[in-house]
């Protein structure tokens, strides 16, 4: 049987979401031998894009022409385009300062050269081309980047869970930070599949995975707002890693 064809690049991003499948030590011989990674920069040496792909693997925000490109590019010649992290699917940290103006913000980096950098908003891909999958997290969990892999030799896609981290805290016996603590947590919102890692070591869940399917964020601000918490203060961390979160909608 021929091997897949999988590109893997990254745009506007920190690359810990490919880190992440490096670091599947024990998989990586068994991934070599079952696919074939054709463009891959962080990971092999071949660097130019050629033929086509039957799945593409993108990682970051788009937030400049070249990011864009590299997507446009990639999307046309993969049969399936899947977003890797939580910047490809929901904008990530990268957008946290999408409500200020650009070019500011530029200078604070660059300084006098910020003129000459040309960058927009950094946007999830879904934004710009049609996404056929994607594998949350910040970075993702590996066992979600071999079941994705493995899916794609069965020639399908992964289902992952749809329930919130309060469901996975609740399987471990976590005690509830948000009610008997009265933090900020984000577990009834956010995309389980972590394993509730954080509110079992006591931190607070800052909701990385971006939000859950169905979630009641209305009611999670309620009791937020009983708790003391101002919305400011909510809207912030639930648009923390997923920008788009359109709060205001829900009133």
């Amino acid at each position: 049987m021929k091997k897949p064809n999988v590109a893997i690049a990254g745009l506007t991003a920190c690359f810990g979401c490919q880190l992440t499948l490096l670091d599947c030590e024990n998989e990586l011989a068994a991934m070599a031998d079952r696919f074939t990674f054709a463009y891959f920069p962080m990971g092999v040496t071949t660097r130019t894009i050629e033929g086509d792909f039957d799945a593409a693997f993108v990682e970051g925000a788009v937030s400049t022409p070249e990011d864009l490109e590299m997507l446009v590019h990639l999307r046309s010649r993969s049969r399936l385009l899947i977003a890797l992290g939580t910047c490809a699917r929901w904008g990530g940290i990268a957008g946290l300062k999408n409500n200020e103006p650009r070019l500011p913000l530029a200078e604070t980096v660059y300084g006098g050269d910020a003129h000459h950098i040309d960058t927009f908003n950094p946007g999830p891909l879904h934004r710009f081309v049609s996404v056929d999958a994607a594998i949350v997290g910040c970075p993702p969990e590996k066992p979600d980047i071999i079941a994705t892999l493995a899916a794609l030799l069965a020639g399908t896609l992964p289902v992952f869970t749809a329930y919130p981290v309060c469901m996975e805290c609740r399987e471990r016996e976590n005690l509830c930070l948000l009610i008997e603590r009265n933090k900020l947590c984000l577990g009834p919102l956010i995309q389980s599949g972590c394993g509730a890692r954080c509110p079992a070591a006591g931190m607070v869940c800052e909701g990385c995975r971006g939000p859950a399917a169905e979630t009641n964020s209305v009611a999670q601000e309620t009791l937020l707002r009983e708790k003391g918490f101002t919305r400011d203060e909510i809207a912030s961390r639930m648009r923390r890693f997923s920008w788009e979160w359109d709060h205001d909608q829900d009133h």
